[in-house]
């Protein structure tokens, strides 16, 4: 085996080497038919393992600039300005009452980043010595800024017990003790702002608290975040209507809070974040922290407050998230309506003609349902606001139940949960992470919480024209409302202040029967005006756009549940097919008795004895008798709002009272 030498070879053997083993000299080749070559890359730069992975990443904030230079307030700003001008907002959204400035507060994750640099004073700046300082004072506190999902996902995993990916790439997460919303323990400040404006007293849902006990809450939850190590902020924005958007900054001490807003808020864009300023409201979520008992008007360790004049919202002793959406919600049921806009909890979508319709109803009456159809586009499901210009969604995601969730049933929430949604308190598969939506083992109230983009027809932006139909959707289980009625506009009023459904309580002794539940506006617990004032809004405005009211009836026919039946879901689709084609309103009528209520004589697709529920109950007598129950309970529950005034004399308010039940 002895090398030619020649300068064409591959190889050479070198056998001068004293350790008698031939040395292999490589050489380059222009050979291209050559099957064993040499695919190695030129090294790293690394040194280290941790400038490797510091490589792995680029080096870009998670809102990266896209415009430069900067400009605020006409002037032209450095990025590390701007960034510095940010975390000062920040700092002074984090200042204590007791204290003049708030923490000293650095970018991203304290595991990821060195300690900050202290630099030294001049010898000749004099600077006034802090007498107020404490330990506290002597840190940093890190705000991770608007992180992307996957980076949430990432500091979800290593610093949350009970968060995993589950098999679909959503990431699953426990909110601790409290699986869903404590109305008992939420507090709105009562001061000159909310005095004369705000529903206060018997049926409202708004408990009242002053000022000093929401400040001394405030103090408690933000001392507490500016305690820990690292802070996750949120701006983004409420309302997709660009003239009546609301900038929102949250802060709060999980990474799944944090993923949550980010889904159920409407994110900006890095042009936007880059102009966003000072927030509107401002949410301060300690929620593993609790509240001092002993504190005035504190009747557990939760309190979720509400101070409409600071703009703030503080939450201590819960940690489910639900409480940040319905909190803001409450704040654009009071802040929209001061400019003339409707704010409503609803679905909403709207046809390929961009016909539109809002839903009203409350659990179990169907509202998601019937509100998602691959026909039409989604431009929301659960909050919405009706201005001059037409419908826009106050949210940028969705928050699904997801109990016994199936793919057949439900299948634009199920292709939602991936990657990015959030899962709460779900039970999974130890070792495949399949989520089991049937296991209730921590709660039944488990939900996803994912951008509404996510939906395949979501009509992005999510905005629309002015609604042609507003149907009110109630599950009767008494089994005498039509399944269908067109409803006039102080019958709309009368319906819609009433938010009616009915519900079936079990008991041990297997003896179920109809328990009605009134909410009014169809959300009671979030509403902050009294209901005839969104009543009155929702009528002129049906007026004015000569929108059409509705009544559906989801529940039962032919007698009370145990003995009548469910109204098949494919005739109720028949009927919402009808209104939005715009043939149920050229049907036949007839006026029913106690209620009043038009319905059609026939409709196509749907049995026309039906219709009518007198037919299908073979107890004539008994149908009589739950009608007058029902209407009775109806009238009691009007009670709280019959003596309330709408404008400057009675007449609306007696007009309202004529449209419910007349026996």
């Amino acid at each position: 085996m002895a090398s030619n030498g020649g300068g064409n070879g591959e190889f050479s053997f070198d056998s001068k080497r004293k350790s008698g083993l031939p040395k292999i000299q490589t050489q380059k080749t222009d050979d291209e038919n050559v099957v064993c070559h040499d695919d190695s890359a030129t090294p790293v730069k690394a040194q280290t393992l941790d400038e490797l992975h510091s490589l792995q990443k680029k080096k870009s904030a998670p809102t990266t600039p896209i415009k430069s230079p900067h400009v605020f307030g006409g002037v032209a700003v450095s990025e590390e300005e701007r960034q510095t001008q940010q975390l000062q907002s920040i700092s002074a959204s984090l200042a204590s009452l007791t204290r003049e400035t708030g923490p000293k507060v650095v970018r991203g994750d304290p595991s990821r980043t060195e300690t900050p640099k202290v630099q030294k004073p001049a010898h000749h700046v004099h600077h006034t010595p802090v007498l107020n300082i404490s330990d506290s004072g002597l840190k940093f506190t890190h705000i991770l800024y608007n992180l992307s999902p996957a980076e949430l996902y990432e500091q979800a995993i290593k610093y949350e017990k009970g968060s995993f990916i589950t098999s679909s790439g959503a990431l699953a997460t426990l909110s601790g003790a409290k699986t869903g919303r404590s109305p008992r323990d939420k507090r709105v400040v009562r001061d000159e702002t909310t005095e004369d404006d705000l529903w206060w007293g018997k049926g409202s849902p708004n408990i009242e608290m002053d000022e000093q006990t929401f400040l001394i809450n405030r103090e408690r939850a933000v001392d507490y975040l500016c305690s820990l190590e690292r802070v996750y902020v949120n701006d983004q924005f409420l309302n997709w209507d660009p003239n009546n958007r609301i900038k929102v900054r949250i802060v709060s001490a999980r990474a799944y809070h944090s993923l949550f807003m980010h889904n159920m808020c409407i994110r900006p864009t890095p042009e936007e974040l880059e102009d966003f300023g000072t927030p509107d409201f401002t949410i301060y979520n300690a929620g593993q922290f609790p509240c001092n008992r002993y504190t005035h008007y504190m009747t557990s360790s939760t309190s979720i407050d509400i101070n409409l004049g600071r703009r703030e919202m503080v939450i201590l002793g819960t940690q489910y998230a639900g409480e940040m959406k319905k909190g803001l919600f409450g704040v654009m049921h009071y802040l929209m309506p001061k400019r003339q806009i409707l704010s409503l909890h609803s679905g909403c979508n709207m046809g390929k003609e961009g016909d539109v319709a809002l839903f009203f109803g409350l659990s179990g009456t169907g509202k998601t349902t019937l509100s998602t159809d691959h026909n039409r586009y989604l431009i929301g499901d659960d909050e919405h606001c009706w201005s001059n210009h037409g419908v826009s969604n106050i949210e940028g995601g969705c928050y699904a139940k997801c109990v016994d969730l199936s793919r057949e049933k439900e299948p634009d929430i199920w292709n939602a949960i991936k990657f990015g949604t959030v899962l709460e308190n779900v039970v999974f598969e130890e070792h495949t992470r399949e989520v089991d939506y049937a296991d209730k083992s921590v709660t039944e109230n488990t939900r996803a919480a994912y951008p509404i983009e996510y939906i395949p027809n979501a009509k992005i932006p999510c905005v629309g024209p002015h609604p042609k139909n507003v149907i009110l959707l109630a599950c009767d289980a008494f089994g005498v409302l039509p399944p269908v009625s067109k409803l006039n506009l102080a019958q709309t009023m009368y319906h819609f202040i009433s938010g009616y459904t009915a519900l079936v309580a079990g008991t041990e002794d297997g003896i179920k029967e109809p328990t009605a539940t009134f909410s009014a506006c169809f959300g009671a617990a979030f509403i902050m005006l009294h209901p005839t004032k969104y009543a009155a809004m929702l009528a002129e405005k049906m007026q004015k756009q000569g929108a059409t009211g509705w009544l559906v009836n989801t529940g039962w026919s032919g007698g009370s549940y145990g003995s009548g039946s469910r109204i098949k879901l494919a005739y109720t689709r028949k009927i919402i097919d009808a209104i939005h084609s715009g043939a149920l309103l050229k049907a036949e009528y007839k006026k029913t008795d106690v209620f009043g209520l038009e319905i059609p004589t026939e409709l196509e697709g749907v049995p026309s004895e039906i219709l009518d529920p007198v037919n299908t109950w073979p107890d004539k007598k008994a149908h009589k008798d739950t009608l007058l129950k029902l209407g009775g309970l109806f009238k009691k529950n009007f009670e709280v709002f019959a003596n309330y005034k709408i404008g400057t004399d009675s007449n609306l308010t007696e007009e309202i009272l004529a449209a419910g039940p007349n026996f």
